[in-house]
């Protein structure tokens, strides 16, 4: 994956809290990755959240990559990430690199659109969904519009999930999270708690394909746009990474066995599927799973 070196980066929704730590009203969170739904089902099936592999805790980011102080202000996140090149050689960067994208596609496709932010952590945070640990993985807070996620998770996606890992597999991540953000907006989330929270065809497993699709269509859109171009490689990256966190991946390397009525994300081929029709044709349209027979 590649960007265009000439971009100019906004920094203004991206906050880099590594370092400082959270405080907050106790665990409430729900949205992508594994999310808190999938942790309680685990409990429920037996599981410990430490066998889901979600678990990366403060210290998984390997010494201090921030200088004394461990903290990235505002001003030198602006400054260390102005353009496009920046983030092909920096991650950091390349997160803010992809949070512009996505910004760009989706303020064009969703009328009224109001960005999240997105604050990259690596020690409990203090959200509008309570207080967020590295356990629980990626995941969107609605109440705060906030997108949250610690960098150290794509090590457990590699180490634990069996990913292939790679830059796009962190784009995908983090676009499949700014979908949950559309659909907050949209109102599909409260479609999808109609549905039911669990089961192959639940209304949670529907939302969590759609945002896979959603991330499809912005890849599909920002390639076309010129911002980022990505080859074949990549789109492996990034059906590796949906396929990792597929509940039937997770189920079998966690506790033996599939139990497809105890989904809340869908399984490995779903995941893909959804992905690749997004990516097929970039239409926003060729994404809805609520209306779907079957998923």
């Amino acid at each position: 994956m590649d960007f265009d070196d000439d971009a100019a980066l906004d920094t203004s929704r991206v906050s880099d809290l590594r370092g400082r730590g959270g405080g907050g009203r106790g665990l409430a969170v729900g949205g992508g990755g594994i999310g808190l739904v999938g942790l309680v089902v685990a409990l429920l099936l037996g599981v410990s959240p430490a066998d889901l592999g979600v678990g990366g805790g403060t210290d998984s980011l390997g010494g201090d990559p921030y200088g004394d102080s461990g903290v990235v202000s505002t001003q030198d996140l602006r400054a260390r990430c102005q353009s496009g090149a920046d983030a092909d050689r920096d991650e950091t960067c390349r997160f803010v690199a992809v949070e512009n994208s996505l910004q760009d596609h989706w303020s064009t496709v969703v009328r009224g659109f109001s960005p999240p932010s997105t604050q990259l952590f690596d020690q409990p945070v203090s959200t509008g969904c309570g207080t967020a640990s590295s356990a629980i993985g990626p995941f969107y807070c609605p109440a705060d519009q906030g997108i949250y996620l610690d960098p150290a998770f794509f090590d457990e996606l590699t180490t634990r999930y069996g990913a292939q890992g790679g830059d796009f597999a962190q784009a995908y991540v983090l676009a499949h999270e700014y979908g949950h953000h559309v659909q907050h907006l949209t109102g599909a989330d409260e479609r999808a708690q109609q549905l039911g929270s669990q089961g192959e065809q639940s209304g949670s497993v529907r939302l969590e394909l759609q945002a896979d699709c959603y991330a499809g269509v912005w890849a599909a859109n920002a390639s076309r746009d010129g911002f980022l171009t990505f080859d074949d490689t990549d789109v492996v990256e990034g059906l590796s990474a949906a396929a990792a966190v597929g509940d039937d991946r997770i189920q079998e390397r966690s506790a033996g066995r599939v139990d497809p009525e105890s989904w809340t994300h869908g399984s490995a081929e779903q995941r893909q599927t959804w992905f690749r029709a997004g990516l097929a044709e970039g239409d926003p349209a060729d994404c809805d799973t609520f209306a779907a027979p079957t998923v």
